[in-house]
């Protein structure tokens, strides 16, 4: 690796709603290396794409805020600049995949229209050099006929069509760092295990990084070298790849680990998988304490009153866990 490319530091980002206030990221902290894919995985609504979203500069305000933190991007903090500034660096350094590509693509425009306009965008090109770089995207994402469907419309692409489109949109100006929420979650298998293969494929091509985000664990498994796990905004589990799969530290990382099913493992006679018990507390009123306590086999007194702190239990591998103190 050459170093760091994005550093958040104690970001902290809250929305104001009828019930209270919602604290979908309290205080998080990860790197993401030049080079690396790191994985940002966790169940629903535990502040994944809030991330992502503060990082883009994306919140919408109000309801929502980035009430303190660093986000530090090749030098420089995205969260002091300028609107004008940060529209420079969306689609150029930083590139976003959407979960959904059917809400991401205008409906309206063509194909071809919508990755013209990132491309002159953030370059200086003229409209034919802009169509022919656009096409040899379209080739290199793996459509075929490409040349007819940058003249189609977002409605007559298919699932898998429309995300492979989308990550030419997010390749087009050759961004130092591709941000994928949940980029394979409307797809079959098929056309998801098509799509990491070429995700895989362009980052070793164009060099990038990739946050990916998902709460497939198998998916994090093939893309990522390093793993942050988050519960109610925070992180409770960052590791390497390798140690968290093999060695996994945090009582809410072993439960996700244990309800995935396994072809080795066949399942108990009564056919069901292992859950972890209860359910995510509500952000707007979460418990004293450490917030996985009530779902914790292992759950003891301090957990009860105190917030746990981040251990490094060794290599790097962090655990916000009172067990590991």
């Amino acid at each position: 690796m050459n170093g760091t490319l994005l550093e958040v530091r104690n970001l902290h980002t809250y929305f104001r709603t009828d019930e209270g206030l919602v604290k979908a990221v309290n205080g998080i902290d990860f790197t993401v290396r030049r080079g690396e894919t790191l994985g940002l995985v966790g169940e629903s609504g535990c502040g994944k794409s809030v991330t992502s979203l503060s990082i883009m500069r994306l919140i919408p305000e109000p309801p929502g805020r980035i009430v303190k933190g660093e986000v530090v991007f090749d030098g420089q903090d995205l969260l002091t600049l300028m609107e004008t500034q940060m529209r420079r660096i969306r689609g150029n350094s930083i590139s976003m995949i959407f979960q959904e590509p059917m809400t991401s693509l205008n409906p309206v425009h063509r194909i071809g229209h919508q990755i013209l306009e990132v491309i002159r965008l953030h370059q200086k090109v003229r409209k034919k050099e802009a169509q022919d770089q656009a096409l040899d995207l379209l080739r290199k994402v793996g459509i075929p006929d490409p040349r007819r469907r940058l003249n189609e419309y977002p409605y007559q692409l298919s699932g898998g069509m429309r995300q492979r489109v989308m990550i030419a949109m997010a390749l087009s100006c050759h961004p130092k760092m591709v941000i994928a929420d949940e980029p394979t979650t409307a797809l079959d298998v098929t056309i998801q295990a098509q799509i990491l293969d070429l995700m895989n494929k362009l980052k070793e091509d164009f060099g990038a990084s990739i946050l990916l985000i998902t709460h497939d664990l198998g998916v994090i498994a093939e893309m990522a070298q390093r793993v942050a796990v988050m519960y109610t905004g925070q992180i409770v589990e960052y590791a390497s790849v390798v140690d968290l799969f093999i060695e996994p530290q945090h009582p809410y990382t072993q439960g996700l680990l244990e309800s995935i099913p396994s072809m080795d493992q066949p399942l108990p006679h009564d056919r069901m998988l292992k859950a972890i018990p209860g359910i995510v507390p509500s952000l707007v009123d979460l418990p004293q304490g450490c917030s996985f306590r009530d779902r914790c086999a292992h759950a003891f007194e301090r957990c009860q009153s105190e917030t746990p702190l981040l251990f490094d239990v060794g290599t790097g591998h962090l655990v916000r866990c009172w067990l590991y103190e």
